[in-house]
């Protein structure tokens, strides 16, 4: 009789550690929920065998609607952030889609600039061929007062397309000071240039 006792006393402590175990898993699984519902959960777990009604605590039955209201507010949660998510993903495909079609007009762009650039490119040497031609035409006097207000790199880059009759003919023209910084100009671009 007393081993008899002593294995229902044992099978009881089984049976309320299994208790405590899925309590505790319980527990987990509600994870967001406040502490008094996970109480609350552990009041809904069976009683073990040997216990009586008597041993059930008194709030028991008030511990179900805390459960079931504490599982909706988590679902009611887990919606709301499902909806944000959701919306969230709504954004990022129309941000996408405008980098996407803004990287496109970006290379239209450039191509456009390019082709621009080229027409630029050749267009450039044919003026400026025409102006050298035009100045070389007239005469060195008017020419000269010209000269005498362009930058001095612009106007060393016109004398020296010119012929050296012209050249000449319109340094003579410049007022000294302007004529030395041109020259300057013109010997310092023929420095840069290597020997052969």
């Amino acid at each position: 009789m007393r081993r008899q006792h002593g294995v229902r006393r044992s099978s009881g402590a089984l049976f309320l550690l299994t208790t405590l175990f899925v309590g505790s898993a319980g527990l987990r699984v509600v994870g967001g929920a406040d502490a008094g519902s996970g109480a609350a959960l552990q009041l809904l777990l069976p009683a073990p065998a040997d216990a009586s009604e008597d041993d059930r605590p008194a709030d028991a039955d008030q511990a179900l609607p805390d459960v079931i209201a504490a599982l909706q507010a988590r679902e009611a949660g887990l919606e709301q952030r499902e909806r944000a998510l959701e919306e969230r993903q709504r954004a990022l495909s129309i941000a996408q889609e405008e980098v996407r079609k803004n990287l496109a007009a970006l290379a239209e762009a450039e191509a456009a600039l390019r082709d621009t650039i080229a027409l630029a490119d050749g267009a450039a040497p044919e003026d400026l061929d025409r102006l050298t031609r035009m100045y070389e035409s007239m005469k060195p006097k008017e020419a000269a007062a010209l000269f005498e207000t362009m930058d001095p790199n612009f106007a060393a880059g016109f004398i020296a397309q010119m012929s050296p009759a012209s050249a000449g003919a319109i340094m003579e023209g410049l007022p000294p000071e302007v004529a030395y910084t041109v020259s300057l100009v013109l010997a310092g671009r023929n420095m840069r240039v290597p020997a052969q």
